[in-house]
């Protein structure tokens, strides 16, 4: 699947072709963890940079002490301010209970059932949830289902690899790069993870 995608990507951009010769193979394989898990590590890493992040959710982890993740029965027993002395902002912290809630009355969909749902299915059910947005269900799409036809268009990562790798002047506009990643279809999420390449490799 992989090679097919980059089949395509490269006879649809040249710009993009250069560079992934560049960059070489990247990998697309997806993480596979539960879906509250997932959630509620895209939420700590809202907004963040990826070592704070890091630093936060190890604090988060330590708090349960057994270096596992937290079910959502063990998130719903602790305080919000042991939560937050994670380093959690109070928003992110609440955000994190709601989905503790649903998780634990059984609302929240499996692995399994997302798996027989679309990625717009998915956004529409996800995002009905306090705290949980387009780019939040669009890094569980990506990282955790493995989908391989999304393009996180305000992710400020993949705005600037695009800046980066066709040399333009100003980050590009959501909607721009919309627009212009109509021809990496369908295998978007591929593109994406070059981009992010393109500013690792600065």
């Amino acid at each position: 699947m992989i090679r097919k995608a980059v089949k395509h990507l490269k006879s649809a951009d040249p710009v993009l072709a250069q560079l992934m010769e560049k960059i070489g193979p990247v990998s697309v394989k997806a993480r596979r963890v539960p879906v509250f898990h997932s959630l509620v590590q895209s939420i700590i890493y809202q907004q963040l940079s990826g070592k704070a992040a890091d630093t936060i959710l190890s604090r988060f982890m330590a708090l349960f002490g057994d270096g596992q993740f937290p079910s959502p029965e063990q998130v719903l027993a602790t305080d919000l301010e042991r939560l937050r002395s994670a380093g959690l902002s109070r928003p992110k912290a609440v955000y994190i209970r709601g989905i503790a809630e649903m998780a634990a009355s059984g609302s929240l969909p499996t692995l399994e059932h997302c798996d027989q749902l679309g990625d717009a299915e998915i956004l529409q059910r996800l995002t009905e949830m306090k705290g949980v947005g387009r780019w939040t269900v669009e890094m569980f799409l990506i990282f955790n289902l493995g989908r391989l036809d999304v393009l996180p268009v305000h992710d400020l990562g993949v705005r600037r690899g695009y800046q980066i790798a066709y040399r333009k002047r100003k980050l590009p506009e959501p909607e721009h790069l919309e627009r212009f990643g109509a021809k990496w279809r369908p295998y978007r999420t591929v593109a994406a993870r070059y981009l992010w390449r393109a500013v690792d490799s600065l």
